[in-house]
């Protein structure tokens, strides 16, 4: 074998953080001993993986063609040397999950496998499903766990537990009690809206498409706590996940605004790169997640600790 681990490593980094000064932070290795792994590699096989574009590192066609090989030989080696050194761990795992599940669902998911696990190393990243995606298919993360569509042809997409969003208002609101509201109605309102790029904001313009009007977004926020916030205060009505408005609603603090023309369902979804190569640490926590969900209809009828 001409190569070795080390420089496979460096290759992935490199690739993944298009800079070989940024790979080399991210592996504690110095600029100079990361830019000789490199070079070392291609000189060995006589070949280019990356083309320099601007100030950064671009994965040419062959390099395209080697990454997902070179990450499944490091997640296999990774598994060899968990064994070699007796560890009672399975391994490390970076999962990445959109907001109503990074913050509902998979702090728990994550807290019972390591519990389970306590010799492994879990790594979280909490983005919107366009930035998920992007990173399972740049390899960046082993898995991710989206509330949005994903048509990458690279991404292998597995329905997860069907969730639904709801239209809501502050009680004190024009709208709160008032029954069933018309589309044309809410189109009127000032809305706390979800950024562009979030799955949230993608099914209810999914939902909307039907009507010529738009929404009057008056506020743009990446976070499902501030947008209820915000909506409780009485800026604007909002809509996001029943999951994440299930307390407020049995306290009151926030009300439900019947949509029947609004279509408001989707589907929670795992995703991880069609090459990866699927390591016991992640069918195991890839099991946890479908455990907690057995039986269950929809994500809100999920058992969870209240959240005060």
């Amino acid at each position: 074998m001409h190569f070795t681990l080390r420089q496979l490593e460096v290759y992935v980094a490199v690739a993944q953080h298009e800079s070989v000064s940024r790979a080399a932070r991210a592996l504690s290795l110095s600029q100079s001993a990361t830019s000789t792994a490199l070079a070392e590699l291609e000189r060995q096989f006589d070949c280019q993986l990356l083309d320099r574009v601007g100030k950064r590192l671009r994965l040419n066609a062959l390099g395209f063609q080697l990454l997902p090989k070179a990450v499944a030989l490091l997640d296999r080696a990774e598994e060899i040397e968990e064994i070699l050194h007796g560890q009672q761990g399975i391994g490390s795992l970076d999962v990445g999950a959109t907001l109503t599940i990074g913050n509902y669902l998979a702090t728990l998911l994550i807290s019972d496998f390591m519990q389970r696990h306590p010799g492994s190393r879990v790594r979280l990243a909490v983005r919107n499903t366009r930035d998920i995606v992007d990173r399972v298919r740049q390899h960046e993360l082993d898995l991710g766990l989206i509330e949005g569509h994903c048509e990458e042809e690279d991404v292998i997409t597995q329905p997860w537990v069907e969730d639904e969003l709801s239209v809501f208002c502050s009680p004190r609101h024009p709208l709160a009690g008032q029954g069933s509201v018309e589309l044309d109605r809410l189109l009127r309102e000032a809305w706390i809206m979800r950024e562009q790029g979030s799955g949230t904001r993608l099914t209810l313009e999914q939902a909307a498409r039907h009507r010529r009007g738009r929404f009057n977004t008056l506020l743009e926020l990446e976070h499902t706590e501030g947008i209820k916030r915000a909506v409780e205060s009485g800026l604007g009505i909002g809509c996001v996940s029943k999951l994440a408005l299930r307390d407020a609603f049995r306290r009151g603090s926030l009300v439900p605004i019947p949509t029947p023309e609004l279509d408001l369902s989707r589907q929670f979804a795992f995703i991880w790169h069609r090459h990866k190569y699927l390591a016991t640490g992640m069918r195991e926590f890839l099991r946890l997640c479908r455990q907690m969900t057995e039986g269950i209809r929809r994500s809100d009828e999920i058992d969870l600790p209240p959240v005060s």
